[in-house]
């Protein structure tokens, strides 16, 4: 290994000669015999044109003493690094940055314990005296700051490759789609940093170019989704912020929590106005009713209980799941609400008389999320289940942690078709207002689009760097939005 070093660096010596007065300098503290073998090698490397280069090398390197070869190796890695240091130095580096450089390197040789290449390094640097305290483990921290600029690059040009590629396959543009066909596109138009712990929900206004994000920060940030900027927090629950759903007018938002609490908002004061007491455990779910006036929850605590806005009394409770009700979401006639549950069971309740319509058991595990399919759906999920209108609806989607997503008729209790991709649980799902596509969100990271019509997957976005926990549609705009344990937001443009 030895000879080996020594080779390089003889090799490196006519590079390092363009330095002139470094080169001399390190000669002069040369023995006579470690100038000598300097001299010697080069003259072998004047034979490399001829046959006698081979045993010119040999000639040269076998009688080099341990201890020459030692401090040959020690001051030739010196003169490279001091040559290479210069030259890139001369290129990019400002004198206070050479200087800054330089200390570093000398207190990265000194920490290491390179002490021959430490004093060589000093006097070709003109460093005299001992390393200031103030540049102890610099060096280090400069390559790990590049190393975290190199994976942002490489997470710029991942990027960078997802949109050439959409370029080339020729994605069209919204001007060459109808809305109904618009999906959401990578790479994502903003990422919305903010919340200190992973997202629980995210839900678009009605109204305005406004969405809302809850999280177990136990806050609920609002956003405006067309410039990106954060315009409000809502600070009100002690822990974890399971949900939060609109009115139809946009004016009041609910939110629920592991606080055992439900709380009404007015949206256009950002006050919190009531403050809903009644759950045993978690509250895990919220969604008005069609006018308004009312709002249903659900609960750890195996119950889904219905309030009255105007008072915050309770008014109605639905029984009859066996373990905690994920989530609850109305049928948009007020007639229906539908659940799921970790007993693995999705249930349809009238609303009128409390009574539990159908139990519809078909997931192999706990079912985390449920969407109510829109009106316009009903022709693409017919065609799914090539029953060609037989199928009256209304028609409902579940997803599970057994990785699934399946669609429901509500009206006979049968499962009709199911949607197999994801890696990992499925945590959230929502209909495409134009009813041709479901959009989820899933643990395996991704969101997918599926389209219902031919039950496959039509795209697969990588949306975060962790599980994704949430996703919305807007039913107006080219927007998707969704949530991720890694704390971050993002809003996608469809087209």
């Amino acid at each position: 290994m030895g000879k080996l070093v020594i080779l390089l660096f003889a090799c490196l010596a006519p590079v390092v000669l363009s330095s002139g007065q470094t080169v001399r300098q390190l000669l002069d503290s040369l023995s006579t015999e470690e100038k000598a073998y300097f001299i010697r090698y080069n003259l072998a490397k004047a034979l490399e044109s001829t046959k006698a280069r081979s045993s010119s090398l040999d000639a040269v390197l076998s009688d080099i003493p341990d201890d020459v070869r030692k401090t040959i190796q020690v001051l030739g890695w010196a003169v490279v690094l001091v040559s290479a240091l210069n030259t890139i130095m001369r290129m990019v580096l400002s004198q206070r940055q050479r200087e800054e450089l330089n200390k570093a390197i000398a207190d990265y040789l000194s920490s290491n314990g390179y002490k021959d290449a430490l004093e060589v390094f000093k006097k070709e640097a003109d460093m005299p005296g001992d390393v200031e305290i103030k540049y102890s483990g610099l060096l280090e921290k400069k390559w790990t700051s590049v190393i975290r600029l190199q994976k942002k690059v490489m997470e710029l040009e991942s990027k960078v490759s997802v949109a050439e590629k959409e370029f080339i396959e020729g994605a069209p543009t919204r001007n060459k789609r109808t809305p109904s066909e618009w999906i959401p596109r990578p790479p994502e138009k903003f990422c919305l940093l903010g919340h200190r712990a992973p997202i629980t929900r995210v839900v678009f206004h009605p109204v305005f170019s406004l969405m809302v994000s809850s999280s177990e920060d136990a806050s609920i940030r609002v956003w405006d989704f067309e410039t990106g900027e954060y315009e409000k927090s809502l600070k009100g629950h002690t822990d974890a912020v399971q949900d939060i759903s609109f009115d139809h007018t946009g004016k009041m938002l609910a939110s629920c929590s592991a606080d055992l609490t439900i709380k009404l908002w007015d949206f256009q004061t950002y006050e919190c106005i009531k403050t809903l007491h009644g759950h045993d455990h978690n509250v895990s779910s919220v969604s008005f009713m069609p006018g308004g006036d009312y709002l249903v929850s659900s609960s750890r605590d195996k119950t889904i209980k219905m309030w009255e806005v105007a008072t915050g009394y309770c008014v109605k409770t639905f029984l009859g799941h066996r373990d905690w009700v994920r989530m609850v979401r109305v049928y948009h006639d007020g007639t229906l609400i539908a659940s799921c549950s970790n007993d693995q069971t999705v249930r349809l309740w009238y609303t009128n008389n409390k009574e539990c319509k159908v139990e519809l058991r078909d997931h192999d595990n706990v079912v985390e999320c449920i969407a109510w399919a829109p009106d316009a759906a009903k022709s693409a999920i017919n065609e799914a289940d090539n029953k060609k209108g037989s199928n009256v609806g209304p028609f409902l989607a579940s997803g599970s942690r057994d990785k699934t997503i399946k669609v429901w008729d509500a009206g006979t209790g049968l499962c009709l078709f199911t949607l197999v991709g994801h890696d990992n649980w499925v945590r959230g799902i929502v209909f495409h207002p134009g009813g041709k596509f479901v959009i989820s969100a899933s643990d395996d990271k991704t969101v997918r689009v599926w389209d219902m019509k031919n039950m496959r997957c039509l795209k697969t976005l990588e949306a975060h760097q962790h599980f994704c926990t949430a996703v919305d549609f807007h039913k107006t705009n080219p927007y998707v939005v969704s949530g991720s344990v890694d704390q971050t937001v993002k809003v996608w443009e469809c087209r």
